[in-house]
């Protein structure tokens, strides 16, 4: 029982693979969701939803703390969807996203 109990706490890092992910908004009165990902240890994504009847241009910055920010800038026609990723040079352990949309 104690072998069987030492292995499940040896395989319990295999299976912690998400970091936390904080998104802050500024949508400007536009009907904008998203949806934020963990892709990967080093790679972070953001999916922006328009459900509006306007283009959208957003701004994304992605931080992981100590590398620098990660900045993309999508246009998301009205009723459609794009996705900002951004890829680090180390593991991730908490992203912060910086959304900012404003209409075309």
């Amino acid at each position: 029982m104690k072998k069987f109990c030492c292995l499940v706490l040896a395989m319990l890092p295999l299976t912690a693979f998400a970091y936390p992910i904080d998104v802050q908004k500024q949508l400007n009165g536009l009907s904008i969701d998203y949806n934020a990902y963990d892709t990967d240890t080093d790679i972070a994504s953001i999916q922006v939803n328009n459900y509006g009847s306007t283009d959208a241009v957003c701004k994304v910055v992605f931080n992981n703390g100590p590398e620098a920010p990660r900045t993309r800038n999508i246009e998301v026609a009205a009723g459609k969807h794009k996705n900002a990723t951004a890829k680090f040079n180390r593991t991730i352990i908490k992203m912060r996203i910086n959304l900012t949309c404003t209409p075309k």
